[in-house]
């Protein structure tokens, strides 16, 4: 396909049916507006303009590295009161599969009776389509980390990002058979210009209400104390079972720490079931 016939393409695509601007956007548009109208008589000095949208952009650009943040879009960070009110949490792991590290993790929850929601990024499903099929195939949950999971992904431009997270989708649903519902922006950061892209796709964007730090802290003992201090059912706790970087020599934190969190879990009553569970949505969807 030409690139002509690309932006063509791209031409046709329109809003998804009951998409609306995220907040922080609104309010980004209606300044711009505002200001051209203030300025159009002269009736207000331009440096007063050029402040007011140097402080807008200012919030967006917070906005975009606090992952929690709803200015930009909905953002899942706990789950629904009803899975809270049934004593569920939801295990996130990200940046695999790993086709050494995932298969492990399975057998620890296997154990434990409990069920994980998966972020995969989409070169590493494609890569390891068996680990992925398992994933599912053993009752967990598949979901998007985007195709490449680029450090640099919170400043792509609109046509790259929706490359980016079309590719994933892709690469994701054709190793298992199940189209993801769920996205998680790699590192965190989420661009201003995500929140359509994912509308498009129909996925909802997830963030966490707690994290271990797995994937920088080796001691499993820190890791689980950070996910269990103060936690709640209703809260969605991140993990990893893979490694975005250089391949880890030693054996991840999260087969360490996994065990530990499960027997926390049972002994605090609660139990960790997929996203797709807590929300309703069909394990085939």
């Amino acid at each position: 396909m030409t690139g002509l016939e690309q932006t063509g393409d791209r031409a046709k695509r329109r809003l998804p049916r009951g998409w609306f601007p995220a907040p922080a956007i609104q309010a980004t548009a209606a300044l711009h507006i505002g200001g051209a109208l203030a300025l159009a008589p002269a009736h207000i000095e331009w440096r007063w303009v050029a402040g007011t949208l140097v402080a807008n952009y200012g919030v967006i650009f917070a906005a975009t590295l606090a992952p929690r943040s709803k200015l930009l879009g909905p953002n899942v960070v706990r789950l629904p009161p009803e899975s809270a009110a049934r004593g569920e949490v939801a295990l996130t792991f990200d940046d695999g599969p790993d086709p050494e590290v995932t298969p492990r993790v399975l057998d620890i929850l296997e154990r434990h009776g409990a069920v994980g929601t998966f972020f995969c990024i989409g070169e590493h499903a494609a890569a390891h389509p068996a680990t992925v099929r398992e994933i599912v195939a053993r009752g967990h949950s598949a979901e998007s980390h985007s195709q490449s999971h680029s450090l640099a992904f919170a400043a792509y431009g609109p046509w790259k990002l929706e490359r980016e997270v079309a590719r994933a989708q892709t690469a994701i649903s054709d190793a298992c058979g199940v189209t993801p519902h769920f996205f998680r922006s790699p590192y965190g950061p989420r661009s201003p210009m995500l929140d359509l892209v994912l509308a498009r796709e129909k996925l909802r964007y997830v963030s966490w209400s707690r994290r271990g730090y797995d994937a920088v802290d080796p001691d499993p003992a820190r890791v689980v104390k950070r996910l269990t201090s103060r936690l709640t059912a209703g809260d969605v706790l991140l993990l990893h079972d893979g490694a975005s970087g250089p391949r880890r020599t030693a054996e991840p934190t999260v087969l360490r720490a996994l065990p530990r969190l499960l027997r926390e879990l049972d002994e605090r009553g609660l139990r960790s079931v997929s996203l797709r569970a807590a929300f309703g949505v069909l394990a085939n969807a």
